[in-house]
Parts: C-alpha cells; sequence; structure tokens
C-alpha cells in the first residue's frame, strides 16, 4: 500500500473515531425556568458557573420567566422542563385535577427570602411598631406574601385588620412604589434590600425567614411524567445541585458573591456580599436536595393561614420525591 492511499485510509479511520467520541459526549439539553431572577437561588448559579451541570452531561439553558404562575404555565404546557419556583404552585396545580402534575424533586431553599424594611431607622424595633401602619407586601397567593402574614399573626399582629396592607404592586415595582408612595414597611428580597440602606432609602430591621422557620420555598420541580421517563436525567441535574450546595456551605460570601456577579451586573460586589453573608447566616440555602415532610407540613400550616390552602388533601407522598435526592447524597 503506498503512502497516499495509507494516510487516506487513515483520515478515514481517525473521521470515524472522532465522529463517535463526538457522539459519546453529546449533552442532554435541558430547559430551566426560575420564577425570578434571584440572589437567593445562588447554588442554582454556581452550579452552572463552575461547570456541575456539564459534568454530569447537561446543556442547561436558564430562562427567567416572572411569576409562578406563568412558571407553572410554562412547565406544564412543555416550554420548560424543570421550574425552580415555590412550592406551593404544585399545590395549586395539583387542586385543580392536573393528570399530569407537578413534582418537587430537590430542594434549593429552606427558608423565607425576604426582610422587613423600615422607611425610618428603628433601633428599637418592636413587632408591635406595624400596627396602624401602611405596609407593602408581595403579590395574594405567593410564598412571600403568605410567609409575611404568618410571621405577623405569630407576632399578636392581624394583617388584615391590624395594619393598612397593600399588595396590589407587580413584583419588580414594588421597591421604587415603597420609596415614591408614605408606605412605612415592605417585605423585600436581597440585594435589595441592602441597596436601600447603602441608597438611605430604608432600613433592615428583621428577617421573615428567621421568624418563619424551615420551609421548602423554592424547589425544582418536574411533570410527574418526566421524572418516570427521564429519571436518570433528573438524578443527573440533582447530583449537580447538590454539588453547588455543598460548594456553597463550604465557601464564604465573597467568594460566592464574586462568581455570581455576571447574574446581578447592575449590583456591586460589596452589596452582593453582604446580602450572601445574610442568607448564610441565616440558613437559607438548603445543605442537600431532600424536601422533608416536617417541612412540608408547616408550607401546609402557612398556606392554610393565608386562606390558600385547597380544601382537599394536598398528600406529601403524591406531589414530592425523595428518591431521587436520596440516591445522590447515598453515591
Amino acid at each position: 500500500m503506498n503512502k497516499i492511499k495509507y494516510f487516506a485510509l487513515f483520515s478515514c479511520i481517525l473521521l470515524v473515531f472522532l465522529s463517535a467520541c463526538s457522539d459519546t459526549n453529546e449533552k442532554t439539553s435541558i430547559q430551566l425556568g426560575e420564577v425570578t431572577r434571584s440572589l437567593f437561588y445562588a447554588p442554582q448559579y454556581i452550579a452552572l458557573e463552575k461547570g456541575f451541570f456539564e459534568e454530569e452531561g447537561l446543556e442547561v439553558d436558564l430562562q427567567t420567566v416572572w411569576g409562578g404562575d406563568k412558571t407553572m404555565t410554562a412547565l406544564l404546557s412543555d416550554s420548560i422542563d424543570i421550574a425552580l419556583v415555590g412550592s406551593e404552585t404544585s399545590i395549586y396545580v395539583y387542586a385543580q385535577d392536573s393528570k399530569d402534575h407537578a413534582v418537587n424533586f430537590a430542594q434549593l431553599t429552606q427558608t423565607d427570602g425576604t426582610f422587613l424594611v423600615a422607611k425610618e431607622p428603628k433601633p428599637n424595633f418592636s413587632w408591635e411598631d406595624l400596627k396602624d401602619s401602611k405596609f407593602l407586601g408581595q403579590r395574594k397567593g405567593g410564598m412571600p406574601q403568605m410567609v409575611g402574614e404568618f410571621v405577623l399573626r405569630k407576632n399578636g399582629i392581624d394583617p388584615h385588620a391590624d395594619l393598612e396592607l397593600s399588595q396590589n404592586i407587580d413584583f419588580a415595582n414594588i421597591p421604587s412604589a415603597f420609596v415614591s408612595g408614605d408606605y412605612e414597611y415592605v417585605q423585600l428580597f436581597e440585594p435589595t434590600a441592602s441597596v436601600m440602606e447603602k441608597e438611605g432609602a430604608g432600613y433592615t430591621i428583621a428577617s421573615f425567614g428567621e421568624e418563619s422557620g424551615r420551609l421548602p420555598y423554592t424547589v425544582f420541580m418536574a411533570k410527574q411524567s418526566f421524572l418516570e421517563k427521564d429519571r436518570d436525567v433528573a438524578l443527573s441535574f440533582t447530583r449537580a445541585i447538590y454539588k453547588a450546595q455543598q460548594w456553597v456551605q463550604e465557601n464564604d460570601a465573597e467568594e460566592i458573591a464574586t462568581l455570581l456577579q455576571p447574574y446581578f451586573e447592575d449590583t456591586d460586589l460589596e452589596m452582593l456580599t453582604s446580602s450572601m453573608e445574610r442568607y448564610k447566616n441565616q440558613d437559607s440555602f438548603a445543605t442537600d436536595p431532600i424536601l422533608d415532610e416536617e417541612e412540608w407540613n408547616n408550607l401546609k400550616d402557612v398556606m392554610d393561614q393565608a386562606g390558600e390552602l385547597p380544601d382537599e388533601d394536598v398528600p406529601y407522598d403524591d406531589l414530592v420525591n425523595t428518591e431521587i435526592a436520596e440516591e445522590v447524597i447515598s453515591e
């Protein structure tokens, strides 16, 4: 065999080999929808930035859907494969007798993520101070508002009788409405609360997360059919999230904030770091993806007090899958 024929044959063999390798390394595409863009979801962004999804053979396309109802609509219509959203939305869907309901399979945050911000300094703050005040809350039926009302009642305040509660402002417009309006208190996420403090427009005086206890506040969920058909994909996804949860647990606030900066370009590193410290100090980030039954029952209590819990039972075993998370942790 002459050299030309030899090299031609070798080139063909090489191309076939490379093609086979390329097919072997193909990644599974996942459409992931988050209910909003929030520093509260730090482990999710860490999984993206540290390449944990890629290590699991996943190519994750993250999109912000802006709103729990829109996120669930996207999930149920197959516009996204996995949703990061408050677990209460799975209860609402289940109550509508959905044939292919949403199932919670990996918990991301385990406390409420909002803080009570006052327009004036309150060095000796007491929850009693809120009585007869003008309070700008979150959307009715959403987790922030339900937890807010739960905490107020826990501290002896009827949110609909003891203060002037406003719930008619869109989530994105709440900070500006507080600054420009005559509201005395507002319920805000980070880093918005820290930014408002820096600008002298508000003062963070209490944490709803510390007051309300452990909750499945934001959870990754997928349709029941997806978890049955693509269980291996769900395992890989959960494995990446678990790696990120451990990484967040083991690293300091500034290092985490530095990696998250591309997701919050309008917020400086100092603000991101202080916000991250607040969340880490109150153990807001779940250290593993298991949603346990005690947290689920706490969620149902919060919803019940807010008058949002459906009359029919919302069974933990139907709406929560812990097998995937348990398998990942046991590996």
